[in-house]
């Protein structure tokens, strides 16, 4: 059986790479906060983007599925806090997601405003 965290990275490595092809520029991996963690933080031109990965190899289960409102609330609160640890509250951000599945790897923009 893999070792999940190694799954998660691995997962991590791809997306990252996907957005560095898209133009992104990785700021870090792994944000740590009190509400949870953000896996990748890059900038889109000036726009600072919070990335959520989810992979999910098992049939059946589609990721985008995990992102629930109590996930959605954890990953505003994280951001915040990064952009109160890095004394910009005021930036515009973005948070995406990236899935990775059987079927490849999707990108979806500005997932809290919907």
């Amino acid at each position: 059986m893999p070792n999940l965290r190694s799954v998660g990275r691995l997962a991590e490595d791809r997306a990252a790479d996907f957005l560095i092809q898209e133009g992104f520029t990785i700021v870090t991996r792994r944000y740590k906060a009190r509400h949870g963690e953000l896996d990748l933080i890059a900038l889109e031109g000036d726009l600072l983007v919070f990335v959520e990965v989810k992979e999910r190899r098992k049939a059946g289960y589609v990721p985008e599925e995990s992102i629930g409102d109590a996930k959605r609330r954890s990953l505003f609160l994280a951001g915040q806090q990064y952009l109160a640890d890095v004394e910009e509250p005021e930036r515009e951000v973005r948070f995406d997601l990236i899935t990775i599945d059987a079927d490849g790897l999707r990108h979806y923009r500005d997932i809290l405003s919907e």
